[in-house]
Formats: structure tokens, sequence, C-alpha cells
């Protein structure tokens, strides 16, 4: 493992904030492709998903989704409720940090796919029911629409073209729409 990661997550500790969010962005570009070091850090990033900072559980939900790629042994499995969780967290910003970036985890394999495929939509149908549900509506399209750009997979423009056609307000439905082109 590369002596810096442990800097990285050590830095985001830092009283200084400038340190910690530089040290945030290093680690989401590091995990941007698969790591052989996922497994020696995954323990820590899955603690914090339960960590009373919401700083510590948006993070482990953001880095944990990223490594979903780097995780041959389908460890996100055995966390994804822990992230379910963190996505719908009592902390919008907490929340919504998480859910940004779950559609990472439908990038291993095909069994996180159709995990993430059905909580998205689950979430989606239900957003009226929490606070927010314009934005969080949004964050799920915006999530489908990266993933598809990633993988080019067809169900998962049908996914999203399918939920936005449920949206009854049509000025939403169009920014929903928006966000899909």
């Amino acid at each position: 493992m590369e002596y810096s990661i442990h800097h990285y997550i050590k830095q985001l500790s830092d009283s200084d904030k400038t340190k910690q969010y530089e040290a945030f962005l290093t680690i989401q570009e590091k995990i941007e492709e698969p790591v052989d070091w996922a497994y020696e850090v995954w323990d820590l990033f899955a603690e914090w998903l339960h960590d009373k900072d919401p700083h510590n559980r948006a993070r482990g939900a953001q880095f944990l989704a990223g490594l979903a790629k780097s995780d041959p042994d389908n460890r996100i499995l055995d966390n994804f409720s822990s992230l379910c969780a963190v996505a719908e967290d009592e902390k919008f910003v907490t929340a919504r940090h998480a859910l940004q970036s779950f559609w990472k985890i439908a990038l291993g394999g095909d069994k996180q796919k159709k995990m993430v495929d059905d909580y998205l939509s689950d979430r989606f149908y239900n957003a009226s029911n929490g606070v927010h549900p314009t934005m969080i509506r949004s964050d799920i399209i915006k999530g489908l629409r990266k993933l598809f750009d990633v993988t080019q997979d067809k169900d998962i423009e049908k996914l999203g073209i399918q939920l936005i056609e449920t949206e009854e307000d049509p000025k939403q439905k169009g920014k929903l729409k928006k966000c899909w082109r």
C-alpha cells in the first residue's frame, strides 16, 4: 500500500479544514480507478458508517462506494444496508453526500448493480416521504446518468427514463429530463 493513503486518512482529522478537504479530494481521486490496497482501509471506512461524526459517516459511504470496483471479495454486499442507512441519515447533508456517490457501488458487479438499481428506484418512488424530495430525486437521476455514462448500460438508461416519467409535477419532470441529457 502507498504510504500516502495513510497520510491522507490521517489528514482527514487535521484541525486545518483546508488540509482535510485536500485529503478528501486526494482519496477520492485515488479511488477513481481500481486500487490494490482497498482491503487495507476497508474496515476503517466501514466503521465510519456508524461514527457519531456525520462527516465520517459521509466519508465512509463515499469512500466505500468508490472502492466497490476494487472489491473482488464483494465485501460491499455486507456493508450495503449500512450504506443505505447513511444515504438516509438524519443529517440531510450526510445523506445527500452518500446518495450522490451511491451509483459507484454498481461498478462492483452485477449483484451490486441490481442492489443499487432496486435501492435507488425505491428511494426515488418514496422520496416524498422524506425531506427535500425534489433534491433526492434529482440526485438519483444524476447518479444514474453518471452510471450510464461510465457503463453505457441500456438497462440503466431505461431505468433513469422510466423514473423520470413517473414524476407528476411537469416542472420537476422537465428538470429531471435536463439532468439526463
